[in-house]
């Protein structure tokens, strides 16, 4: 039993964490953030470089170390299991042929759910969603013809939960909007290599840059939106 007149507990969601984290926690935090951006920098450098078993073997070190990175700071389940989704694209991505390109793009959808499911109700702005529902009608009919028959129908759903989810990322705010965008743009750059449309230089350079910047802009947008929402958490004293 609880004295009548002791403070009624705040009631967080089951996906807010734990209280604030420790000076240790934070120290902590800014290593792994440090690992991710030094392994990025070894990877576009690998790709600049055209020096392939480099990208072998920093790309699977960069989502894990993002994910450690959030988790040290009390990272809500669904960013976790979406970085851990785009892991699973970028392994399956490493291995030229059609079933892994078609394993790395389920993998990347079911990420683009989590993040669905993460970014919830909050409001969006319906100009942004016509221009987003504008490129993805005009980008699908442009690279329909080019693309191999059986990746055709494919590569046009994972484009439209693709563009769902960067339309709705603005809903944590400009930072996730700017990942979302940013996402978006990356595997068109893919899809238009499927279509075997000209590339620009280093191409493989662009999509990992853009993609990157997309993943680690998503996962500061909603650490930054969950942690003002633990700071507003105000106590139910209805009962």
């Amino acid at each position: 039993m609880t004295h009548p007149d002791a403070p009624a507990p705040v009631r967080t969601p089951p996906w807010s964490g734990a209280p604030a984290d420790s000076p240790r926690r934070a120290r902590l935090a800014r290593v792994l953030l440090a690992a991710f951006a030094a392994a990025a920098a070894a990877d576009l450098i690998a790709l600049l470089a055209d020096w392939h078993p480099g990208h072998v073997l920093a790309k699977p070190l960069l989502m894990p170390l993002l994910v450690a990175h959030v988790l040290t700071r009390r990272a809500p389940r669904l960013l976790t299991a979406a970085l851990l989704f785009g892991w699973g694209g970028d392994l399956a991505l490493l291995f030229d042929a059609d079933l892994a390109f078609l394993l790395g793009m389920g993998s990347f959808a079911a990420g683009h759910v989590c993040y669905l499911v993460l970014f919830g109700r909050g409001r969006t702005s319906p100009l942004t969603g016509a221009g987003y529902a504008v490129a993805l009608v005009g980008t699908v009919a442009l690279l329909w013809s080019d693309l191999p028959a059986d990746l055709r129908v494919p590569v046009a759903g994972y484009s439209l939960l693709l563009t769902a989810m960067a339309y709705r990322s603005g809903a944590l705010g400009r930072v996730a909007g700017a990942g979302g965008a940013l996402f978006l743009i990356s595997d068109t750059l893919i899809a238009t290599g499927v279509a075997e449309w000209p590339q620009l230089p280093r191409p493989d350079f662009w999509i990992m840059l853009t993609y990157l910047a997309a993943q680690y802009l998503l996962a500061r947008g909603a650490l930054d939106a969950h942690q003002a929402y633990r700071r507003e958490v105000v106590p139910d004293t209805s009962g």
